[in-house]
């Protein structure tokens, strides 16, 4: 039989809230332009519980041309002050897959989902962003 403790007021994410992701990647491209290594804050609102993100970010794009498929995994920690004193802390892992479109050289949009697992939560993002 399974008991909660005394302290415990609900899960992390306890009302199935959807949530914004807002990121900031750095990193760096290889030489091929076809792997991607970045280190990124994120701000997380998920229907009023604030947060932040910590993550480091690693992408692959297999082919070359204007659209091109997008392999990507985010490895890291979130807080978010939810119900608990001084909130809950987490780890992050997220698996992504998607297109991106090569507008020049240096100017590229994406579009991503796949599989996030953060404070105690599977969630399933959807990505618009910018690389340049």
């Amino acid at each position: 039989m399974l008991t909660l403790g005394p302290s415990w007021r609900g899960y992390n994410l306890d009302n199935n809230q959807n949530g914004i992701d807002l990121n900031f990647v750095n990193g760096i491209s290889s030489s091929s332009g076809r792997g991607f290594v970045g280190v990124g804050v994120g701000y997380l609102n998920f229907e009023g519980i604030n947060g932040v993100s910590l993550f480091s970010d690693f992408e692959n794009v297999p082919l070359r041309g204007k659209f091109s498929p997008i392999l990507n995994l985010k490895i890291g920690y979130t807080h978010i002050w939810n119900q608990y004193d001084g909130g809950t802390g987490s780890g992050l892992v997220e698996f992504g897959i998607g297109e991106g479109y090569k507008v020049t050289e240096k100017l590229n949009f994406f579009l991503k989902s796949g599989l996030l697992i953060t404070q105690q939560s599977f969630l399933i993002p959807i990505r618009l962003g910018v690389r340049f």
